[in-house]
């Protein structure tokens, strides 16, 4: 029993291990045990079937602020905005505009659905 134990344990701690190892190598690091060692200061512009969303809008529709610091990796906003796009969205051909700008380095631009 006692190495039964043991071996989940270890386990668990290995699986641990390797999804810190993963978080540092891909952009939204969900699973780091430091997610919070990045700040993004970001501004969301949306705009559907050709109107442009006002703040409130925003907010009402990803529960984000549009102007806002984020402690975690940018990735964290755009898979927030891609998924409510693709589950709730799809209908309402919403264009959206990120600016970001990661631990105070140069504005980065992430646009939603990608260009080709």
């Amino acid at each position: 029993m006692k190495s039964w134990r043991t071996g989940v344990g270890v386990a668990i701690l290995l699986f641990q291990a390797g999804a810190i190892v993963y978080a540092r190598f891909v952009p939204a690091r969900y699973f780091c045990w430091a997610p919070f060692d990045m700040q993004t200061d970001y501004r969301l512009e949306v705009t559907v079937r050709g109107r442009r969303l006002t703040p409130q809008e925003i907010r009402r529709r990803y529960r984000r602020p549009a102007q806002g610091t984020d402690n975690r990796a940018a990735r964290h906003i755009m898979d927030i905005v891609e998924g409510y796009e693709e589950r709730y969205g799809r209908a309402d051909q919403a264009q959206v505009v990120m600016r970001y700008r990661v631990n105070g380095k140069a504005e980065q631009e992430w646009r939603y659905p990608p260009r080709p």
